[in-house]
């Protein structure tokens, strides 16, 4: 996607009716072309009998606009539609959750149990919820963005883990000998900590990497020199605006619309959400 390519289009030419109609979905970016307004999706929902979607721009405002003609999508006018429906239950790959389960037909959500999903950040959850979202909310598992381990110790002791109580936590970059691992070590030999706390880790320097290259288009992820910081290098390296927190917001929204399943994901940290997942859920 070309940021360079967002401003005011000519839509004169193409009818409404010769428009592709493109179903909105959750971190895809989008111009409003009478506003000039650009953000990605935040949301959809129903309102007074229509279809409004929530832009957030890179300033982290929202504006809501009504779904239909007058959107740029990478700079081509289309007609956006509501979300997709589901498959009905019982055609070929339904009754799937995005992480690959069977869909529990009519299951509501489960009141949040007092056990809990730690993860470092909010990327980490944003993508833990958007392919095990279904699951946890059939098993009422709440995931909590901890935005940083330095204090995990005092934040599990606060936590006060025990039977009926498990906390999992998921950890960046949980390799032998690393500042992750010793932290981790001094949290399980705490008290209370042995059979109701579970920490895992996957190698990466963020969650970031867990997304597949080939699902992004490219061959690996760029390496990227020791002293700089790694997602600004992640986007400067993509030719993205890298500039802002908000300009790194809307970078990762974009890499998470990019996946679609578990499918998306590297097996490293598919096993360990599924761990953490077990240990919660467990008798």
């Amino acid at each position: 996607m070309s940021y360079q390519n967002w401003g005011p289009q000519d839509l004169s030419a193409p009818a409404k009716a010769q428009l592709p109609e493109v179903p909105v979905e959750r971190g895809m970016v989008l111009e409003d072309v009478q506003s000039g307004w650009v953000g990605a999706v935040t949301r959809v929902e129903k309102s007074g009998g229509m279809h409004v979607v929530a832009l957030e721009d890179r300033r982290g405002k929202s504006r809501s606009f009504r779904l239909g003609f007058g959107f740029l999508l990478e700079g081509q006018p289309v007609r956006l539609m509501p979300p997709a429906p589901r498959p009905a239950q019982g055609t070929a790959g339904a009754g799937r959750t995005a992480s690959g389960s069977v869909r529990v037909a009519g299951q509501r959500a489960q009141v949040a149990k007092a056990s809990r999903i730690w993860v470092e950040g909010k990327h980490d959850a944003e993508l833990v919820e958007k392919v095990w979202g279904d699951d946890l909310r059939v098993e009422g598992i709440v995931v909590e963005p901890l935005h940083g381990i330095d204090d995990l110790s005092a934040a599990v002791a606060a936590f006060r883990p025990g039977p009926g109580r498990r906390l999992g936590v998921l950890v960046d970059h949980l390799v032998p000998d690393s500042k992750e691992s010793r932290i981790a070590d001094a949290v399980m030999a705490s008290p209370g900590a042995a059979g109701n706390v579970l920490i895992v880790g996957h190698p990466y320097v963020d969650v970031w990497q867990a997304i597949r290259p080939a699902v992004l288009g490219i061959e690996q992820w760029p390496v990227i020199p020791r002293g700089t910081d790694w997602k600004t290098g992640i986007l400067t390296a993509f030719g993205w605006p890298h500039s802002t927190k908000e300009d790194i917001g809307l970078g990762w929204q974009k890499l998470l619309g990019a996946v679609r399943s578990y499918a998306d994901l590297e097996a490293s940290l598919l096993g360990r959400v599924e761990e953490v997942i077990d240990f919660l859920t467990a008798p």
